[in-house]
């Protein structure tokens, strides 16, 4: 039998269900992840604010307070807004997974899930936010964005821009491939690591997301209908 690889990064298994939690713990230390639990929304938010894990798989579903609410709560304090978020549970329906990627969770699987799968989501969402970033002096600029991506930095009109690693990625995408459509399959798998033909709403919440964050510039996001999206050099209106 080969060896466990070598321990990792820090995953927080948020779930009031203790055979989830032991199932899904179980298998992100054999990964070799290290792990923490908590049961309900509270602990969860304690913890993440004092380990600071690079990952949380949050269920929607716990006492007291919603997943929804502990992913909002994250998102809005400055210790814990990178920390990456896999929303898991038991509810299929799509406004629960727009929802939730609407407010900034990176990805969303559902149970009954497979352990082998969620490890490999968890794998894809940490390569994708921890991938380091070539060094350059290129500032790329477009109307009123700027973007750095020596510092990792957005700027609309001179103010800062707060984005997670994964809007941060997908808007650069788009700059670096500006004038030319990103299909979504090829976004997903560019920036999310994942199959052309999974779950595709993905990318056009993010977008979503992404335009309401830059404000005035967000218009330069342009959405081709029926292909994709691609960023404008200029606000002219586009299709």
């Amino acid at each position: 039998m080969n060896p466990p690889p070598p321990v990792t990064d820090r995953v927080l298994v948020v779930d009031d269900e203790p055979e989830i939690v032991a199932l899904v713990a179980y298998h992100l230390a054999k990964a070799g992840y290290r792990v923490a639990t908590a049961a309900s929304g509270q602990d969860a938010i304690d913890i993440a604010r004092r380990e600071r894990p690079a990952l949380v798989v949050l269920d929607l579903m716990l006492p007291g307070m919603s997943g929804f609410e502990v992913l909002e709560v994250l998102r809005a304090d400055e210790n814990t807004r990178d920390v990456a978020v896999l929303m898991l549970t038991a509810r299929r329906e799509e406004v629960d997974r727009i929802r939730g990627l609407s407010l900034g969770a990176d990805d969303y699987l559902t149970k009954p899930f497979s352990p082998q799968e969620l490890v490999l989501r968890v794998a894809a969402i940490l390569r994708r936010v921890s991938q380091p970033q070539t060094p350059s002096v290129d500032v790329l600029a477009f109307g009123p964005l700027k973007i750095d991506r020596a510092a990792l930095t957005v700027q609309v009109d001179e103010q800062a821009i707060e984005l997670t690693p994964t809007e941060y990625k997908l808007l650069l995408t788009l700059a670096e491939r500006r004038g030319r459509v990103q299909g979504r399959g090829h976004l997903l798998e560019t920036v999310w690591e994942a199959a052309p033909d999974i779950q595709t709403r993905t990318v056009d919440m993010h977008v979503q997301r992404l335009r309401a964050k830059l404000g005035v510039a967000g218009d330069l996001i342009e959405t081709v209908r029926g292909f994709g999206y691609r960023l404008r050099t200029s606000q002219a209106r586009g299709a």
